[in-house]
Parts: structure tokens; C-alpha cells; sequence
């Protein structure tokens, strides 16, 4: 086969067939890194690159093809916004045309042709597995077709393939290069009017030619196919024109040694222009998953590994999507759950509705449909006898299946323990004809998928369980606080059982104040999460009850020891004035909270801390007093967010105070969202409580009296009540607010022992009595009021007048309280002073 300077291009000279082929010997080899070129160049890539982690940082490795045209940054910072970095992080692959690249300025191209590229980002290793991500640089501004994206993909596993063999030692060489080898990618440029063909080493070495045996021609190539596949390739070598475009197909040669392998066919005609002919450019790939050859024990050892990591429903899904749609070149796979009689779907490729038949749009719910078993007979039929059923095109089935696969449809039941646990679905829009290695390939998955499938189903049932119970542990909702808003978020680990021992709790304790606290039970079981819900009760009990900070976590330290369990906790307790911005601070063993203040400068509060809970019954828990201004923003975190095996406490410290810094407080949720990051794989359970201190709009007044216990102890309380509302200038309320004084002391001093107060606090339109007495023993109002009673009426007269009337607990006895509406006339006074 005579070469110029096209030949070397990708192009055959138009005039080989006339000068004759006898003398010119076979063609001379291409250098590896030209048949790489345009492999990636025929999958629509004009420069591929490689990017490694290397501590925070994705760091250029290599690069295979293109030109100076375009250019990619050495490092990228593995937290940024570059589709690099996206993709690493989410283990998505991410395709950008150029309009959308724009959006991505991080990490693009550089100029001058930087504007008329696409982008396509593919990560490296499967969930959790971070190998680093390869990038590819399209030549137009249109992005990947789907042929395209399937071979980049297969190539990018390949990568990763290659990259985990080298762990634990130095990088392998040219890891690119070396997967582009070992896919075996071949590459051809065919002119149709010569019946010549210019193939390099890799597509000769697949179909089993050794380069000196070639001569150059299409026919030498042919003859080593199998001849029930020749009229396949025939329409590739003679394209007529409506051909024009590209094609994709699978074939089979049969090799010297007698070996038939399979082999994948991706090629476009490029019509004649100019000098130059019309040509067919395509790539030879040796099929990893071959369609039909399901004895490949390979394959078979793939798929028992995938299933065997499979842990949901619906990862059982999507790794059964993976072994049967492209390798048999299927249109539609739906992956069904038999639930008492009625089928589920868990699971549809493609996802859109459109792609489904009309009777299942009708029936879509908020995700998928699902219908009951009795309205498929062919399901039916198919479940109740347990074996599989092959449909050709043409096969009368009900409107529900018919449009699966007008070309052909395999209802697969998938066996599990003796009893069927779902269906599988595989539909194929052309006539499709089942050969017997594909029947092989469906009736060994259908036998692994539907055991997988029944673990699934298992493990799905505990992780719900264990969710409940977390979720029945923590607060269903916090409450709505006067001068803040406080956020919470929990996320379980990814490992193991998805109960932990993070916790967290919002206590409103006055309409002023308000306890924050957030702890972890030591491990990551049901016994941790059932101290960690023992625990949150408690703290707000004795919370509630009114006592400090200090002592409510010393209640809390000898509640856990008196408990005798070999588990200990951390806390952090915080209690917030919200009309002063006063808070007390008591850490026994937690991390230490984060401040961001309203100039964004984020500060680590310096708590002095007492040990873990459970550890030593007398432990003493100091105090720290630290000032609020309104806009500062308070985090309380678990180790779990910023502690991992390979994250130290305190580089994820840093990288979460990085994120409150940048993060806008204006929303408190987006902000919580923010400092959580990618939700990416967890070794722990993550607790986060979050309250932007605002401010009280409204400040109270307030005033207080200790009631003496001599015989005109209620007069006095009367009058500086009265001394009271007069300098408030709420004197309308102030027969309303006599009586209810002169009730409540009055009981305070008959019923109780020791001290009582009297306290009044003005807040908007009303004013709050509260008297407090030193015994826990709540009022009893009386079961039977008549005209012989001679007690409980006050309590009834009270409750009369009174627009909200109760009880709380306070440390040391109770406290009774009473609010009246008052009119409002003069502005009060702040001088609450008496």
C-alpha cells in the first residue's frame, strides 16, 4: 500500500488502486503515540489529560494528544469549582459543552481556542475509591455524543485500572498510554473507491494479522471474520449515502489459532471534498463485556464481584443495568421488587418517561411506577414458573410490555432462596435475535442478581429501621427563637449500621434564654444510640428544671457513671441570653465551638473543658462567659466532620472554619449545607447545630421583689406592683394584674416554705407575672368547686383573668406564671427600678 504525506494523517492516496499494490510491500508501523492520537481524536478528544491527588491538590500527571492550541493548569485545588474537582469529589463524570464550560472558567482550557471547546470530567475509581479524575478536551463546542461518552468512559476505567495496580508504590509510566494499549484500541482510515485500508499495529494484532503478513487491503481484514457478520461490515466498507454519519457494531474474527474474538466497530463516512475522497474513519476496540460471549468467566467473576459490593436495592439496580444493556445492546432495562403481589420498580435506564410506553406514563408516581402483578399475565406467568421468556419482534404481548422491546423482549424473574424476589426487563427497539451465549449471559445474571437482590432487600429493611430509630432520637423540629435561628443537620456514617451516637437538642428555656447542646456517645451501635437518646432526655430535663450550665452537665456525668455502661460521651452545653448576648459555655470533652462574627473572621472559642462524661463521677465542668454580637454566627460540630483516617482534627478544623468564613449567614440553612461539603463518603455519624445570633427586637422591662413573709406581705406586693404599672404606664391592666398577684403570693405564702419572689416583666402588649416559691409540688386547682369550698378559687380567678397561665420547674421549686393583655397608651419607661 503506497504512503505520502496524507497516508500519514489518516489518509490513503486516491490513486493506489491504479498504481497497483504487488510491489509496494505491507505498510510501515505507525509510532504508538500517533495511533493514540487518533483513537482519542476519532472520540472527539483534542488533548486528554491526568490528574492525580496529592494531599488538597489535583496535580497534572500527564497528557496524550493535542496541540498547542490549548493548554490545562498544572495543579487544581481538589475543593474548588473546576469540573475537575467536581468530579473527583461527586465519582460522576460531568460533560460540559461549551456554553456550559463558561460557567466552569476554573480549570477550562486556556485561550485562544479555548471558546470553541467542550470539556468532558471523569473520575477515577469507583465509589469511595479516589484515584484522581482524567479530563478531556473536546475539539468542538457541541460536547461528546453518547458513543463518544462510552468510550471515553471505558477508557477512563481502564486509567483507573492502571493507577490501582501502581498503588502503594511509584506512579506507573505514562498511565494514559498504557490503558490505551491495554483496551486495545485500534484505529483505521478507510477510502471506499480503492478498497484500501490503512490499519495500525493494534487493529492488526486484534483481528490476528502480523503487519508483514498485511498488504493493505479492506478484503485481507474481511476474511478473518466470521461470515454471518460479514454483511454488517460490508455496509461499513461500501457506505451508501444515508449511511453518512456515524455507526457503531460488534463483530467476531476468527483468529490463526482458531480463537473467535469479538470485537467493537465505532466509525463515521466522511463524505468527498474537494481533493480529498470519501473515507471511512473508525476504531476497533476488543469488546471487555463481549455481547455474546457469556463464557467468559471474566465477565462471570466481574459480576459476582460488583453484586457482592452492591448494598442497596439500588445498587443491585444499576450494577444489573451494567451487565446486560450495553454489552447486549439493549434499549431498555427495567429492574422490578415482587411486594405482596404488586411489582415495584426500583430501577429504569433509561430514566425518563418518554422512553417508556404510554400505559406506564399514566401510571407514573413520584419517581417510577408500579402496578399490580395480575394486570401483566405475561409477568404473571413468567414469576409463577420461575424460568425466562424470549420474545421476538412481532410477539402479541399486553400493551404494558409490547413497547418495552418492539424488537424483542427477555423477562427474566430473578430466583432468591427458593421464591422469586423481583423481574428483570430487557427490551430492544430493531429485531433482535437471541443466539444461545446471550441466553447464557441473561440466565446467569437473573441467578446472581436475584440473590443480590435479596440481601438488598435485607440490608434496605435494617437501614430503614436504624433511621427511624435515629430520627425518633432526635428532635423532629427546633423551635422558633425570638432574637436567633438556629439549623441542625445529621448525616449517618456510610459504613456499617446507619445509627450513631451524635446528638444534638435546642432547649428553650425562658422566652429569653435557650440551652444549645450537641455530644457523641463513644462507637457507632444501637447500645451508643440508645445512651445517646438517654443522654438528650436527660440534659433537657434538667435543663427545664432551671439549673446552670455547670450543673446540668454534672447531672448529666452522674447520671451516665450511675449507669454502669462501659460507653462515655462528649458534650457541649451552651446557654444563650438572647436579649443580652450573654453565653455561658461548659465543654466536657467535645470539640470547641466556632465563632464567625460579623466581619466573617472565624475564631475556635476557647472553652475550658472537663472530661467525657462517664468517666468520674466528681468531675468538675468550669464555665466560660463570652460576649454575642448580633450577626455572629455559633457552630457546634462532631469529630465526625472534621476527623477521618486520612483527614488529621486539625486540618478538617481549618477547612471548616475556611467554610463558615465563606459562607453567607444571611441563610443559616444554605450555610449549614455549606460547611457539611459534598456529602461524600463518612467514616462517622456528623452532628451540626448552627444559631445566628440576631438580636431581641423587642427588649423586655422588668422588675422584681423578694416577698417577705410578715402579715401584710401580699399589701406590699399589691403596691409595688401598682409603683410598678404606673412607671410602665400600663395602668388599664392593673386590677387584671393586682389580682392575680395578690392569688398567687398569697398561695406562695400559705402553701409553701421559704423564700418567695415576686418578678414582672413587660414585653409588647403584655405583662408576665411569675411568682417563685422554693417547692417542686405544682398548685392543684380544686376537683369540686360549690358554695361550702373554702380554698382553690384563687387558682380558678386567676386562670379567668389571665390570656396564658402555667407552671415551670425551676431549680430548687417551681415557678407559677400568669400573662395579661394591656392596653397600650404612653410608651413605657425602661427605668424599671423600684
Amino acid at each position: 500500500m503506497p504512503h505520502d504525506g496524507r497516508a500519514r494523517t489518516g489518509v490513503s492516496a486516491p490513486g493506489a488502486s491504479e498504481a497497483g499494490t504487488a510491489d509496494t510491500g505491507p505498510p510501515p508501523p505507525e509510532p504508538e503515540a500517533a495511533t493514540n492520537d487518533r483513537a482519542l481524536a476519532f472520540a472527539g478528544a483534542a488533548l486528554t489529560a491526568l490528574y492525580t491527588p496529592v494531599d488538597d491538590e489535583l496535580v497534572l500527571l500527564e497528557t496524550v494528544g493535542g496541540t498547542p492550541e490549548y493548554g490545562l493548569p498544572k495543579r487544581l485545588a481538589r475543593s474548588g469549582g473546576s469540573a475537575a474537582a467536581q468530579a473527583h469529589r461527586t465519582n460522576r463524570p460531568l460533560w460540559l459543552d461549551a456554553a456550559a464550560l463558561a460557567s466552569h472558567p476554573e480549570g477550562a482550557p486556556t485561550p485562544p481556542r479555548a471558546r470553541t471547546a467542550s470539556l468532558g470530567a471523569l473520575p477515577l475509581g469507583t465509589e469511595g475509591e479516589h484515584l484522581g479524575c482524567m479530563l478531556v478536551v473536546g475539539a468542538t463546542a457541541y460536547g461528546f455524543d453518547a458513543g463518544q461518552q462510552r468510550f471515553l468512559e471505558r477508557f477512563a476505567l481502564a486509567v483507573a485500572w492502571v493507577l490501582r495496580a501502581g498503588a502503594g508504590g511509584s506512579p506507573a509510566a505514562s498511565p494514559l498510554s498504557r490503558a490505551l494499549r491495554g483496551l486495545r484500541v485500534g484505529s483505521f482510515v478507510l477510502v471506499p473507491d480503492t478498497g484500501l485500508i490503512e490499519a495500525d499495529e493494534a487493529l492488526l494484532e486484534l483481528v490476528g494479522i502480523t503487519p508483514d503478513a498485511f498488504d493493505g487491503k479492506v478484503d485481507t481484514l474481511l476474511a478473518h471474520a466470521l461470515p454471518e457478520d460479514l454483511p454488517a461490515l460490508m455496509s461499513v466498507t461500501e457506505p451508501t449515502l444515508h449511511a453518512i454519519g456515524r455507526r457503531e457494531l460488534e463483530f467476531r474474527v476468527r483468529r490463526a489459532t482458531g480463537e473467535v474474538r469479538w470485537l467493537s466497530l465505532s466509525c463515521r463516512v466522511v463524505p468527498a471534498s474537494g481533493e480529498e475522497p470519501e473515507r471511512v474513519l473508525g476504531v476497533v476496540t476488543a469488546t471487555q463485556v463481549r455481547s455474546r460471549g457469556v463464557d467468559d468467566v471474566t465477565r462471570i467473576q466481574w459480576l459476582t464481584a460488583a453484586l457482592d459490593e452492591a448494598a442497596s436495592v439500588g445498587d443491585v439496580g444499576r450494577v444489573a443495568v451494567t451487565a446486560l444493556r450495553e454489552p447486549l445492546g439493549a434499549d431498555r432495562v427495567a429492574l422490578a421488587d415482587v411486594r405482596d403481589e404488586r411489582l415495584v420498580v426500583t430501577l429504569l435506564d433509561p430514566p425518563d418517561q418518554d422512553s417508556w410506553p404510554q400505559q406506564w406514563r399514566a401510571q407514573w408516581r413520584s419517581e417510577w411506577p408500579d402496578a399490580p402483578v395480575s394486570a401483566l399475565p405475561t409477568l404473571q406467568l413468567a414469576l409463577r414458573d420461575g424460568r425466562m421468556d424470549l420474545w421476538p419482534a412481532g410477539t402479541a404481548l399486553e400493551p404494558g410490555l409490547a413497547d418495552v422491546g418492539p424488537g424483542g423482549l427477555a423477562v427474566l424473574p430473578l430466583p432468591a432462596q427458593g421464591s422469586v424476589a423481583g423481574v428483570c426487563l430487557v427490551g430492544w427497539d430493531e429485531p433482535h435475535e437471541f443466539i444461545p451465549e446471550e441466553r447464557s449471559l441473561l440466565t446467569a445474571t437473573a441467578a446472581l442478581v436475584g440473590q443480590a437482590l435479596k440481601r438488598a432487600h435485607a440490608h434496605d429493611a435494617e437501614q430503614e429501621l436504624a433511621t427511624l430509630l435515629q430520627r425518633s432520637l432526635l428532635p423532629r423540629r427546633l423551635p422558633e427563637l425570638p432574637g436567633g435561628t438556629a439549623v441542625a443537620r445529621y448525616l449517618p456514617a456510610r459504613r456499617g449500621l446507619q445509627v450513631g451516637g451524635d446528638w444534638y437538642d435546642v432547649i428553650a428555656l425562658s422566652e429569653d434564654r435557650v440551652a444549645l447542646v450537641i455530644g457523641d456517645v463513644q462507637g457507632h451501635s444501637a447500645a451508643a444510640a440508645t445512651i445517646m437518646g438517654q443522654m438528650r432526655t436527660a440534659v433537657r430535663a434538667y435543663a427545664v428544671e432551671g439549673h446552670p450550665p455547670d450543673v446540668v452537665v454534672a447531672h448529666a456525668n452522674r447520671l451516665l457513671v450511675g449507669m454502669e455502661t462501659d460507653l462515655f460521651a462528649t458534650c457541649c452545653y451552651v446557654e444563650l441570653d438572647l436579649e443580652q448576648g450573654t453565653t455561658l459555655f461548659v465543654r466536657a470533652g467535645h470539640l470547641s465551638p466556632l465563632l464567625r462574627h460579623p466581619d466573617g473572621s472565624t475564631e475556635e472559642v476557647q472553652v475550658e473543658g472537663g472530661p467525657p462524661l462517664g468517666i468520674l463521677a466528681e468531675a468538675e465542668f468550669p464555665l466560660t462567659a463570652v460576649a454575642l454580637t448580633p450577626g455572629t454566627v455559633l457552630a457546634l460540630i462532631t469529630d465526625g466532620l472534621v476527623e477521618a483516617a486520612d483527614l488529621p482534627l486539625d486540618v478538617g478544623m481549618e477547612r471548616t472554619r475556611t467554610a463558615l468564613a465563606g459562607a453567607d449567614p444571611a441563610d443559616p440553612a444554605r450555610m449549614a449545607d455549606a460547611l457539611l461539603g459534598d456529602g461524600g463518603r463518612r467514616e462517622d455519624d456528623v452532628a451540626l447545630l448552627l444559631l445566628r445570633y440576631d438580636g431581641m427586637t423587642t427588649r423586655p422591662i422588668r422588675a422584681g421583689w423578694v416577698v417577705w413573709r410578715l402579715p401584710d406581705a401580699v399589701m406590699h406586693a399589691r403596691r409595688f406592683t401598682a409603683r410598678t404599672l404606673r412607671r410602665w404606664h400600663v395602668q388599664e391592666a392593673a386590677d387584671a394584674v393586682l389580682l392575680v398577684v395578690s392569688e398567687l403570693v398569697t398561695n406562695a405564702l400559705v402553701h409553701t416554705q421559704g423564700s418567695v419572689r415576686l418578678d414582672l416583666v413587660l414585653r409588647g402588649d403584655r405583662v408576665r407575672i411569675s411568682v417563685s416559691d422554693s417547692s417542686p409540688r405544682a398548685p392543684a386547682k380544686p376537683v369540686i368547686v360549690d358554695w361550702e369550698s373554702t380554698g382553690g378559687r384563687g387558682l380558678l380567678l386567676v386562670e379567668a383573668v389571665s390570656d396564658a397561665y402555667g407552671t415551670v420547674p425551676v431549680a430548687g421549686g417551681k415557678q407559677v406564671w400568669s400573662e395579661v393583655t394591656v392596653p397600650r397608651g404612653e410608651p413605657a419607661t425602661a427605668d424599671a427600678k423600684v
